[in-house]
């Protein structure tokens, strides 16, 4: 039976996730030590999951509003406007399933067949796909090391046209760990409002920042009227599973947004929303102090790495966010790809091959440091052998 004439052609000629790709490779190899997980490697604090338990125990497992429970939704507008002077009231956010919903709402909410959006890479595997998903057509932006992997305005002036809508911009980076200062993102405001440009933000590492705190582009009005923020609670929390996010936005756009979910979605799980009232109660009143456990923690493992990386030979951009690492291995004579399935088969050892965050990747590999120090101190001795047994 011929089953394309029933299949999307648009959704059947997407590509596989080039992480998933790589990683059904790595299941088939005993034993390997892996740094490739973009997870954060602590359990959820326990206050967050007793009280998801209680919401169980006391039978709160029925359907929530659709935009999420209106103490979470205060909560989260009070923790936006302390922690990093983001003014949004309680409704004008929506509680998702997960950030990434967040980014699938905004692209059927706002584009028609056609649309451009720009992308600046390298990028999360998924925006691109989303973008095509919803019938727009993703124009990727070459992020340059030297720049230190900001989106410049020159570069955006030199890929928007009349087809383009909007601009989605992630910072802190996956998966470079690059960030933009509030200097940087006031050079392309100017950019993105000639253009008539709405911006999509996804903020989703904002608070694993090493060094200054995170500045979000929502928070200098000309942007904000422009603006969807997008965040959750998977990376400052460690919880990913758990499947809690919310995005931001002016009325207008935030309707559509909700009217989507409404349809598709229903509501985020209850107890997930529980879960995300005490963490959040709990930051606000402790002055964030688990956050900032966590962020010291991966800032100790990210400073070993840059060190450790730079000693053994590759070049290594330093990160100031996020958890992750972006060598350069194309001095070496061969491509991320390359490099990392020689690592693997050879060493046992799992990175990504920067290709699977668009071209301008390809020359790279991400390295996740969200793991015990004992296992990055590993993973870097085997790193240097196979560096010495077939580079040297």
């Amino acid at each position: 039976m011929d089953y394309t004439k029933f299949l999307n052609a648009r959704v059947a000629n997407i590509k596989p996730s080039g992480i998933r790709k790589f990683f059904e490779l790595v299941s088939e190899i005993p034993n390997a030590v892996s740094l490739g997980v973009g997870e954060p490697d602590f359990r959820t604090p326990y206050f967050i999951g007793e009280r998801a338990i209680k919401s169980i125990k006391d039978g709160r497992t029925q359907y929530t509003s659709n935009n999420g429970k209106r103490e979470l939704r205060e909560l989260i507008s009070e923790y936006l406007t302390v922690r990093f002077g983001i003014d949004y009231a309680p409704d004008e956010v929506l509680v998702t399933v997960g950030a990434s919903e967040g980014i699938d709402l905004a692209m059927r909410a706002i584009l028609e067949t056609n649309d451009e959006v720009l992308i600046p890479e390298p990028s999360f595997v998924s925006y691109a796909p989303c973008v095509l998903l919803a019938g727009g057509v993703p124009v990727p932006i070459e992020c340059r090391e030297k720049d230190g992997f900001a989106v410049t305005p020159e570069a955006i002036e030199r890929a928007a046209t009349a087809k383009t809508k909007a601009i989605l911009l992630s910072y802190p980076n996956n998966p470079t760990g690059a960030v933009m200062t509030k200097e940087q993102i006031e050079a392309i405001a100017p950019i993105i409002i000639k253009h008539d440009l709405l911006l999509l933000s996804d903020e989703i590492y904002a608070e694993l920042t090493y060094g200054a705190l995170h500045f979000s582009p929502a928070s200098i009005p000309e942007l904000r009227e422009r603006c969807v923020y997008l965040n959750g609670f998977s990376k400052a929390f460690a919880m990913t599973g758990w499947r809690l996010g919310y995005l931001c936005a002016p009325k207008p756009i935030y309707e559509v947004m909700y009217k989507i979910h409404q349809y598709s979605v229903m509501c985020a799980p209850t107890m997930s929303q529980y879960a995300g009232i005490a963490a959040l109660k709990q930051s606000l009143e402790d002055g964030f102090a688990t956050i900032c456990e966590m962020r010291d923690s991966y800032d100790k493992r990210r400073r070993y790495m840059v060190k450790a990386l730079r000693e053994i030979g590759l070049t290594c951009f330093e990160p100031k966010g996020a958890f992750y690492l972006f060598p350069y291995v194309g001095h070496l004579g061969v491509d991320g790809e390359a490099f990392a399935m020689g690592l693997l088969e050879k060493e046992k050892i799992v990175v990504v091959p920067g290709s699977a965050f668009g071209e301008s990747g390809r020359d790279y590999v991400r390295i996740s440091y969200a793991y015990s120090m004992q296992k990055l101190v590993t993973a870097t001795e085997k790193i240097h052998k196979y560096l010495i047994e077939n580079f040297s």
